[in-house]
Parts: C-alpha cells; sequence; structure tokens
C-alpha cells in the first residue's frame, strides 16, 4: 500500500547528492565567504572568525535599516588575518543586474517577493567573476560553522562538483509548510542550500531568480537536471519563529511549489524537460492535498500548545490560499522564463571584464547613471 507521504509530498531529497565517507578527504583553499545581511554587525561574528581562520576574503552585502557597512567594519577593525569588504547595497534597480525575464513576470503581483538577499547573491557571483574569486562560499548570518575544515574539505570537492553544501543542523532548514510537517511527526529532512553552499563560480554560470527556495533554482541546470552536488560536513542554523506571521507562508508557496515539483521528477529520474502543464496539473493538487493532510495532523496534535496551533494553523491557510492562486499555466510559463534567463545570464557574464580592484569591480557592477556603490573595509 502507498504511504500518505509517496502520495503526496517527498520528504527527503538527499538521495539526489553525493556524500563522502571517507572523513581523510584533500583540502583546498577558499578564495571568498559572501554573506548578505539585513541584521545588525553583531550578528557577523561567527562569519568574521571564519574568514578569518581560513585567510579568505570576506564580503558583506548590507542592506535595511538595521545594518551598516562603516559600521561593520569598525567594528571588526584590526582583526588578525581579516580581509574584510562591506558594502553597503542599494535599491536592485540601482544594480548593474541583467533584466531577468522571472522577475518581469511576477513583478506587481501577489508572487513577487520582497526580499532582495537573490540580488546580493547574483552580485556577489558577478564580483567574483570580475575579480577572478573561483570557490565561493555562500553563508548566512544566521549559521555557524564551528569547524573551517569543513569548508576546506567542501573546496576540494569542487575540483569534482559545482556546488558542495554543508549540511544544516540546529534548527531545521525548511520551509514553512515542511517545518509544520516535521513538528507534527512527519518525516522531513533538509536539503542543502545558500545557508552554507560551496560554489564553484567559473564552471557554474547559473544565477539565484527573485523567488523563495532561489539557491535550489542554481543548482539546477535546465537540460541536465541537479548540477553535480554533493554535501559534507555540518553548520549550525540558529532558531527563529517560522510562525511568527502568516506572510512569511504565503510568500514561501510560490517558489516552494515550484522547487518541490521540480524536485519530484528528479527523485524519480525524470527531468525538468518532463515539468509541462500536465505535470503541473498532477502536482499542484498533491500540494494541496499535503498542506490539507499537514492541517488534520496539527488539529490532531496532543503535544501542541493552543497558541502554536493556531499560528501553525494560519501559517498553514495562508500558503493554501496562495497555492489557490498557482496555475498550471503560471508554472510553466515560469519554467520557460527562467531557462531563458539562465541563457541571458550566461551571455552577461560572457561580457564581463576584469578589474584590478575591489573597488573598480563594484564601479562596473552600478548600473549606468546610478551611484557608485560604498565600500569599507576592515584589512589587517
Amino acid at each position: 500500500m502507498t504511504k500518505p507521504e509517496a502520495a503526496d509530498h517527498h520528504g527527503s531529497h538527499r538521495e539526489l547528492l553525493w556524500a563522502p565517507e571517507d572523513p581523510s578527504l584533500p583540502r583546498a583553499d577558499i578564495d571568498a565567504i559572501i554573506v548578505p545581511t539585513a541584521r545588525h554587525p553583531a550578528n557577523l561574528k561567527d562569519a568574521v572568525n571564519l574568514a578569518a581562520s581560513l585567510k579568505c576574503a570576506l564580503v558583506t552585502l548590507h542592506s535595511g535599516k538595521w545594518t551598516s557597512a562603516r559600521e561593520t567594519a569598525r567594528r571588526f577593525r584590526g582583526k588578525a588575518d581579516l580581509h574584510l569588504h562591506a558594502i553597503d547595497v542599494p535599491d536592485t534597480a540601482n544594480l548593474g543586474l541583467p533584466d531577468l525575464l522571472t522577475s518581469q513576470l511576477l513583478a506587481g503581483t501577489r508572487f513577487a517577493r520582497p526580499a532582495d538577499t537573490g540580488a546580493k547573491r547574483n552580485l556577489g557571483l558577478l564580483l567574483s567573476h570580475i575579480v577572478g574569486w573561483k570557490r565561493v562560499v555562500f553563508l548566512d548570518d544566521d549559521i555557524e560553522i564551528h569547524d573551517p575544515e569543513y569548508l576546506r574539505q567542501a573546496s576540494a570537492l569542487l575540483n569534482i562538483y559545482n556546488v558542495v553544501g554543508l549540511s544544516i543542523g540546529g534548527f531545521p532548514d525548511n520551509s514553512v509548510v515542511c517545518h509544520a510537517y516535521r513538528s507534527v511527526g512527519g518525516d522531513q529532512q533538509s536539503f542543502i542550500g545558500s545557508g552554507a553552499l560551496v560554489v564553484q563560480v567559473p564552471r557554474s554560470p547559473s544565477f539565484f531568480p527573485d523567488i523563495y527556495n532561489d539557491d535550489w533554482f542554481y543548482m539546477l541546470d535546465a537540460k541536465k537536471g541537479l548540477q553535480p552536488a554533493a554535501t559534507i560536513g555540518e553548520v549550525i542554523q540558529q532558531p527563529y519563529d517560522p510562525f511568527r506571521t502568516p506572510d512569511r507562508a504565503r510568500t514561501e508557496e510560490f517558489g516552494d511549489v515550484l522547487a518541490e515539483g521540480i524536485f519530484w521528477l528528479l527523485d524519480q529520474g525524470r527531468s525538468i524537460a518532463e515539468a509541462d502543464l500536465g505535470h503541473w496539473r498532477d502536482f499542484l493538487p498533491r500540494r494541496k492535498m499535503f498542506i490539507e493532510r499537514v492541517l488534520g495532523m496539527v488539529s490532531q496534535a496532543g503535544h501542541v500548545e493552543p497558541g502554536d496551533k493556531a499560528r501553525m494553523e494560519a501559517a498553514l491557510k495562508a500558503a493554501r490560499g496562495r497555492l489557490a492562486l498557482v496555475t498550471p499555466e503560471l508554472c510553466q510559463t515560469y519554467l520557460q522564463a527562467w531557462t531563458a534567463d539562465r541563457e541571458r545570464w550566461r551571455y552577461h557574464i560572457a561580457g564581463l571584464k576584469a578589474q584590478p580592484s575591489l573597488e573598480s569591480a563594484l564601479d562596473a557592477l552600478a548600473r549606468p547613471g546610478s551611484a557608485p556603490m560604498t565600500c569599507h573595509h576592515a584589512l589587517r
């Protein structure tokens, strides 16, 4: 008899990844760690210590009212072996990023994502291309890595793999819907992602679309499926409240549907090319069935406090409401735009010119007519 999990949800995609069993792996240096941030500079302490330990560049990309490149450089100035470049990132309209069809498709709709995290990661990619960084770590500012050697091992694996992710320990790294599922006993694992992702920049001409699960899309290849990917080591995710507001579930739902719908195929050895209208007409009802099943599990969960249960139910209903607006045609159109954007991104990279300094690189990455980006250094 088919388990309910197999009928409407895959709780793990980790069989798509290679995981080494030999602990004595070779090591390789890291060129740079890139951290998008909107939080207070104090939250960068772990990234600063990590970069100093690895003796690599640290690029912090700041936006929002809680953070500042200047304050970050001041706070950590004088730390031994630290090469910090703190950059204030302007509105994405002022960045010299290619105009992406995926962003245009969602602009002005309920599916538009207010965060600029994907744009910051794309800026980090372009900066890496221009200054010649090849082995780069994308790291979130709420991630702790206690053993820097994991990153050096991951860097060595880039001789074979395009991306290597560190497993997320501590607080689980999942969407709101999957957090709810896990909280009431569902068999739910985490996949690798940009919270701690080591990438081979020249070999992977991909980008982060402006959508939830942008890191999963970065790891995909429209023709081959998942790029060669591995996982090693472990990092610690700091806890947060996924059910604080139902808006989080709403903003995640479209990206979660698309990513889970694609990985549903990959888990079965099928290709992204099979994500056609027929697939989405089949998958969207599965997704609705899954959310409603989790709602039922929450309502029956005796171990969940009434206040927490109410917040979970509100988040799940918000996700279900947003799902009701997703059509098979929209999913297919988005994937067509994403495929075209990959070629647009590849063409954009090919036109980039190497720059002799980080400052000149930032000047080259500002949109013509916009003010140059400011960068504050803490070098030792």
